[in-house]
């Protein structure tokens, strides 16, 4: 079981890596949208939400957080 929720977090890691937008957005229905993007991918990518949600709460959350963190690292 291990194995299958690293899968699922590697992927969330790398979604992230790849898709999040330049613009940061506190808006709670683009990050909801961008969650249920992500998730169609993983399905697609043959990654159940279980897979995920064995190591994540909230994926919206995490990409919530993840724009936040963007922030602090955008040139002056």
């Amino acid at each position: 079981m291990l194995f299958t929720s690293t899968r699922g977090i590697n992927f969330l890691d790398k979604w992230l890596a790849e898709h999040l937008p330049n613009a940061i957005t506190d808006d709670p229905v683009a990050v909801s949208d961008l969650a249920d993007e992500m998730m169609t991918a993983a399905e697609r990518g043959g990654i159940g939400a279980d897979e995920i949600n064995e190591e994540v709460e909230s994926v919206s959350e995490i990409i919530f957080e993840a724009m936040q963190h963007r922030e602090g690292s955008l040139a002056d």
